[in-house]
Order: structure tokens, then sequence, then C-alpha cells
């Protein structure tokens, strides 16, 4: 169970101001003319409204107390005013300062993007090797091609690496058969009789 003690002050709390938006924010005003309740915009409009009245019944005294009730409340929402103002402009300023970040980051990334896919005739060029009969040598790893053996003129070195040309092995004859063995057929001459 709680103590009254606690709970007096929790009863306390809720009747403070919790610092949140004063513009949008509900009072009780306790005017001369009992309780006002509104935003502060609608508590000067009501004690600027009860301060016409007053003076139209020709009540200088109450229209003056009216007035500075006014006066009390738009002090409170200029004041909540200016420090929306403020807030929002230092928020807009961090909001320029990221995004010049983020431009000034983005502009690094595409400098860098664009040094890499550079035009390639402008980009620096690996050293290239002339191509001639004596750097198509074994040693520089390129293989000769038949265009090249008749172009170049070939060493003493390079015709004793070389291998002799293949000959075709000779055929064996082949074996006669009966039906290819001459005989006394069509074919031979006919002795005379």
């Amino acid at each position: 169970m709680r103590s009254s003690k606690s709970r007096s002050r929790a009863k306390n709390n809720r009747n403070r101001p919790s610092g949140g938006n004063v513009v949008n924010r509900v009072f009780d005003s306790s005017g001369p003319e009992g309780k006002v309740r509104g935003t502060p915009q609608q508590i000067i409009d009501k004690y600027n409204q009860l301060a016409r009245d007053a003076q139209l019944s020709n009540d200088r005294v109450a229209a003056e107390n009216f007035q500075q009730h006014a006066e009390h409340y738009l002090r409170m929402l200029s004041e909540a005013q200016r420090e929306v103002d403020a807030r929002r402009e230092e928020q807009e300023r961090q909001n320029r300062e990221r995004q010049a970040e983020r431009d000034r980051e983005r502009a690094e990334r595409q400098e860098r993007e664009s040094a890499r896919q550079a035009d390639p005739a402008e980009a620096p060029q690996p050293d290239v090797m002339g191509f001639t009969a004596e750097t198509a040598a074994p040693e520089s790893g390129l293989v000769e091609t038949p265009e090249s053996k008749d172009e170049a003129p070939v060493s003493d070195a390079d015709e004793k690496k070389k291998k002799p040309a293949r000959r075709p092995r000779p055929r064996k004859p082949k074996a006669a058969t009966a039906e290819d063995a001459p005989s006394g057929g069509d074919d031979a001459p006919e002795a005379a009789e």
C-alpha cells in the first residue's frame, strides 16, 4: 500500500508542465472572472474578448486586468515559438551539414570511380614487346605458327632442335588370294592350236 505522502507528490507532479510543446498544451488559467481553459492562443483570444467587453462597459480596471492576463500568455506563446523556431533552425542547419557531408562523400566516391574507369587510351599502359621472329623463340612462351615459319629466317640452332619430318610407313603387300591369282581364264592368251 502507498503512503499518503507519495500520492500527494504524484498529484502535484501531474499539474506541472512537462516541458513539452507549450504551443499546443492546454492550460487552466485562473483569471478575475473565473477559470479560462485552452491552449495559449485560445486563452489570449478569450482574455482579449473579455478586455473588450469590460472596456465597452466602461470598466477600465477590469479591461486592464484582462489585458495583462492576455499579455502573460502572449509572452509565453512567443517564447515557446522562439524555442520552436530555434530548434527548427538548428535541425535545418544540422541537415544541411549532413547533406553537404553526403555530397562531399558522393563526389569523392565518383572521382575514385571515374579514376578507376578512366579512358583506357589515357590510362598508363603496360610495356609491350615487339613481335618479331627473334622474340618468337621458345623462351618467350609464344607458339610458332606456319606463317611465322615462312617469314622468319631459321638459325642453325633452331634447325638442330627441330625433329626430322616423319616419313609414312611403307605398307605391307597384301597376301595373294585365289581370286587374284592368274588362271587360264578369259584374260589368258590362248595357245595356238
